[in-house]
């Protein structure tokens, strides 16, 4: 597959500063071309590693960024399930994204209005162009091989035109979300997955070594015209036979 690279670490205390500086380049590059940074985050084990690698950085300078939510539930922002709200505690707060360049969800709208309200914010931020572009969206992969709020055998998988819809029978709770469909996600500029841990290594194998047409929703992932980047640990990587990168220490990607 073009554009696609699979970089392996020892384990995600060595993932976590280069994926640090993936974000900050591209961030630079970006401001350079344009003027600003927009960058598309997902939850879990994510916003724990990325606002403590991106936080010891010395100089960060966020004031250009405009940051989205790749998916979120549809919970109040001080419920633990609130990708937003971790996001706020352990990153907003400490840097100087101006509020306005956060793209957050209105979660008090019941979820089909909920997904038109993020849409329509999506699209005054992105006026260009039928799907926003972003620089940089940053994803996760669950042990089912989901991604965003994608889930296999989902009918939202097959969306065309939609850049936010709207999910109320999640299989992972809670049920109520809205995410960004795969036209958003495979217009971006760069796509980084980071997936660690020994429990995603034999779906791990199968998304990047499976069959064409693949099942899993990561595996559909293929950016029309971006980079694609796997960052994965030693755990999650056990199976994989294809080439891998292997990074030296301090290396830059």
């Amino acid at each position: 597959m073009a554009g696609r690279r699979v970089v392996v670490f020892p384990s995600s205390a060595d993932l976590g500063p280069v994926l640090a500086q993936l974000v900050t380049s591209r961030a630079e590059k970006a401001i350079s071309a344009h003027g600003r940074f927009t960058l598309g985050l997902s939850g879990g084990s994510l916003v724990s590693m990325l606002s403590k690698e991106l936080l010891a950085l010395p100089e960060l300078d966020c004031s250009k960024w405009v940051v989205g939510f790749c998916d979120e539930r549809l919970v109040s922002f001080d419920d633990p399930e609130s990708t937003y709200g971790l996001y706020k505690n352990q990153l907003f707060s400490k840097v100087n994204i101006p509020d306005s360049g956060i793209l957050s969800i209105d979660p008090s709208l019941p979820v089909n209005e909920c997904a038109e309200d993020y849409s329509r914010k999506l699209k005054e931020t992105f006026p260009d162009g039928n799907f926003p572009v972003f620089d940089l969206l940053l994803l996760g992969m669950g042990p089912d091989g989901h991604t965003c709020s994608l889930f296999p055998d989902h009918p939202l998988l097959e969306e065309t035109k939609k850049i936010v819809a709207p999910i109320s029978d999640s299989p992972k709770p809670p049920p109520q979300r809205v995410t960004m469909t795969l036209p958003v996600v495979n217009s971006a500029r760069c796509v980084a997955f980071v997936s660690t841990g020994g429990s995603k290594a034999t779906v791990l194998k199968e998304v990047l070594e499976g069959r064409e047409g693949s099942a899993f929703p990561a595996a559909r992932v293929v950016p029309t015209s971006g980079q694609l980047f796997w960052l994965v640990d030693d755990p999650a990587a056990a199976s994989l036979t294809i080439q891998v990168e292997r990074p030296s220490s301090g290396a830059k990607l």
